[in-house]
Formats: C-alpha cells, structure tokens, sequence
C-alpha cells in the first residue's frame, strides 16, 4: 500500500464526503423532531455529524483521510444549506482533527469497532467547548450539563462510532470497498 495519498484516495473521500454532506444537511429533520421531549434527548442523534470522518478512514484507511472527509462533509453542508457558516466549517475541522488523531494514535494500521467508537467520542469530545462558547451550556444546572454530555459521547460513540464501522463492514462484504484499497501481498498470492 502506498503511503502517501493518491488522486484516486482523495476523490473517494470527497465523494464519501459529499454524500454525508447531503445526510448532515438532512438529519436536521430528526434532531429537532426529538428536541421537544427535552432532557437533551437531541444529543442522542448529534452523533451523526461526526460520521464521516470514520466512514471515510474504514473506506481509506490513510494519514489526512479523516479530517479532509469530515471538513469536506461540514463544507457540503454548508453548500446544500445555501449558506456559508463559518461555524460548521470551525466543528468539521475539529471533529475531522479529533478522529484523524484517534486513528494517528493507532498508526492507522486499525479498522476496529472499537478504534472507530474511540474516533466518535473524541468527536464528541472536541465538539463540546465550541458548543460552549456557541450556546448556552453555561446557563444549564450541573446534572443538566452532565446529561447532555453523556448523550453527546453515547451518541458519538454510536451513530459516528458503531454506525460507521457497520456500513463499511457491510460494504465490505459486497466488495465494492475493495476497489478502493490496494492489493496487499495476501491478495496477489491468491490469484
């Protein structure tokens, strides 16, 4: 496998990018249906936003694959919302800096459940003081503040996690992620 990133490498991640553009845009439907239950139950679907980042790594599994997938994916949202916003742009690069750093840690060498659940709460994680400074986490009591952080790292862990890691193992098996990766020594000694 090549070290370096290929035009091929980058324009699979933009394209994964791209389509997570459309679902970020989109998964502003569920999030507010569940904000009037209360109790941050919102925060049970953020997770969602930090998917590509880790969907992108699995796909490519190379240096600068997560931070240009998710900062790409807030960049598409953006452009679908038809509005810039300066703040998506600010989460995506952190969010995209978080998992990218996950997976450095792990020499991206690898592609398991739990490297990827890793990815999503440091996700989470690095999302927490912008939405601090953006929002009114300060105004809320203590056991309030504990609860939305709690859902924000269970649904990192879950929808950008688990999810993630389940739709490229499922892509796996059709093949079709296969023709994005180089052929290893295993897969020439087969022929």
């Amino acid at each position: 496998m090549k070290k370096g990133l290929t035009l091929s490498d980058i324009l699979v991640t933009v394209l994964v990018a791209v389509i997570f553009g459309f679902i970020y845009n989109l998964w502003w439907l569920p999030y507010e249906a569940v904000k009037p239950l209360g109790l941050h139950f919102d925060q049970l679907a953020y997770g969602m936003w930090f998917a590509a980042a880790v969907a992108a790594y699995l796909i490519v599994p190379k240096y600068g694959i997560a931070l240009l997938a998710e900062f790409a994916a807030g960049a598409g949202e953006t452009i679908v919302m038809g509005k810039f916003d300066i703040v998506t742009l600010v989460y995506a690069f952190l969010q995209g800096l978080a998992c990218e750093l996950v997976f450095m840690a792990f020499r991206y060498k690898s592609r398991r459940a739990a490297v990827c659940i890793l990815a999503g709460v440091a996700a989470a994680l690095i999302s927490l003081p912008i939405d601090y400074y953006y929002g009114y986490m300060k105004e809320v009591a203590a056991w309030n503040l504990m609860l939305f952080i709690l859902f924000r790292v269970i649904s990192g862990a879950v929808l950008a996690g688990i999810m993630p890691y389940l739709l490229v193992k499922a892509l796996d098996q059709t093949g079709v992620t296969k023709l994005f990766r180089s052929a290893s020594q295993e897969d020439y000694d087969a022929l």
